[in-house]
């Protein structure tokens, strides 16, 4: 290298200690994104948070390939420096460069990247994780001979080695459902780590949609309406929903129903007293609550003590694992898919569903439903047809009364033209 400029030694070296830098972002950024939001931009399509759950999937080989790339640029910017410092101010440089190198990259990309990392970890992350996928390709065989290398002086020295979790398996199929489970499992865990964002406020079935036994009905009426529910628990009021006296379970009057014995003093005698929660309890907070109390379903009220909701524990459990049901997800009754790739939802559908089926981001830090978020928008309850535009979607109300929303057409742009294309295509 005597022959090159010193210049273009100095060029490289200053390459050498950014790449340093950006590794160390890199690793910082990945290290601290949030994993719910990763996941959920993950199933938006965005491809720079999929290269990322990809990478954070197999921790153990992300940390190889980046303590090997590290290695690498380390050990090359340290012998540009003793050889520049051999240059400019012979032995007596070395020592300088012994010195001043490692402070310059404790500095620079230990300091300086780390905390730009830390700060934006999506934006230093998701463009990162690309040559970081590269990287790990192209260091798998010299990991896999490290790995060896390792295995074979631990047994040298009498120390059985660790299990390999992260090693492939031969196995094709079974790769497959080993990084299923993974995946399944890690989501599981993010949920539950979410759940003290996440109120009883925003999960609740609102009070419109309460189903519930009013003992000011006849006899026969709630007779029908308990051998058609589908429920096991209903709460039990008079007259108005505020004024609960408990909550049925079915089990406890199955034999009074089938024998025809069934009267509202032994129906109000089968009740458990009512289990109220405020509205602004955690979801982790509740769980346990749950637990404590021995109980599956909660009337939550807000700080007037007025009845807005009921929760239960299958909510709560759904949050975490996913819905229960088999069904496809665009069967909620509520949604409505059009051929042209539209959706004619009803107003008071809850937007954490229609995002969980439909695989949106409607804003729901807000209002609840979808008629509660047109109305924020437009500030006033709408009279005609009226279109407007929330984020990347498209709204058109289609029919209105009683104060509010009823029904409501939405869609994104790309996805229905798109659909009216392929149509066009079809036609042809």
């Amino acid at each position: 290298m005597g022959d090159f400029h010193p210049g273009y030694l100095i060029g490289l070296l200053l390459v050498l200690i950014l790449c340093s830098a950006l590794l160390s972002s890199a690793d910082a950024g990945l290290s601290a994104l949030d994993r719910y939001r990763l996941r959920h931009l993950a199933k938006q399509g965005n491809r720079g948070a999929r290269r990322s759950s990809w990478l954070l999937l197999r921790p153990e080989r992300l940390r190889g390939t980046i303590q090997i790339a590290g290695s690498f640029i380390k050990v090359a910017a340290a012998a540009l420096a003793t050889l520049l410092a051999l240059r400019f101010w012979g032995y007596s440089g070395v020592a300088m460069a012994v010195v001043a190198l490692p402070l310059i990259l404790l500095v620079v990309g230990e300091g300086v990247g780390k905390a730009i990392a830390n700060r934006n970890p999506e934006r230093v992350a998701f463009p990162a994780s690309l040559p970081l996928l590269w990287l790990q390709k192209l260091s798998t065989p010299l990991l896999w001979l490290l790995n060896g290398c390792s295995t074979l002086l631990l047994r040298l020295c009498g120390v059985p080695p660790a299990r390999d979790t992260d090693q492939e398996s031969d196995d094709e199929p079974h790769e497959t459902a080993s990084e299923e489970q993974v995946a399944t499992r890690q989501g599981m865990l993010l949920s539950m780590l979410d759940l003290d964002k996440v109120t009883v406020n925003d999960l609740m079935i609102p009070r419109n949609e309460i189903q519930g036994i009013d003992l000011d009905d006849e006899l026969e009426t709630i007779i029908g309406q308990l051998r058609n529910t589908s429920h096991t628990r209903l709460p039990v009021f008079r007259n108005d929903i505020n004024q609960v006296e408990g909550v049925v379970h079915m089990r406890q009057i199955a034999r009074l129903l089938t024998h025809n014995q069934l009267t509202k003093e032994g129906l109000r005698e089968a009740c458990l007293e009512p289990y109220f929660v405020p509205e602004s309890t955690p979801l982790s907070t509740q769980l346990i609550n749950f637990q404590k109390h021995k109980r599956r379903m909660g009337i939550v009220v807000d700080e007037y003590g007025e009845v807005i909701g009921v929760i239960t524990l299958e909510d709560i459990l759904e949050e975490i694992v996913g819905d229960f049901s088999n069904q496809d997800a665009l069967r909620n009754p509520d949604i409505h898919p059009q051929e042209d790739g539209s959706y004619v939802i009803d107003g008071s559908a809850n937007l954490r569903d229609l995002n969980r089926s439909l695989g949106w981001q409607l804003p729901s830090d807000g209002p609840k439903t979808l008629n509660g978020l047109v109305t924020e928008a437009l500030e006033q309850i709408p009279d005609c047809a009226v279109c407007l535009k929330i984020g990347r979607y498209r709204l058109e109300i289609l029919q209105s009364g009683e104060n509010r929303v009823k029904s409501v057409r939405v869609w994104l742009p790309g996805a229905l033209q798109a659909t009216s294309s392929h149509a066009e295509n079809g036609l042809a």
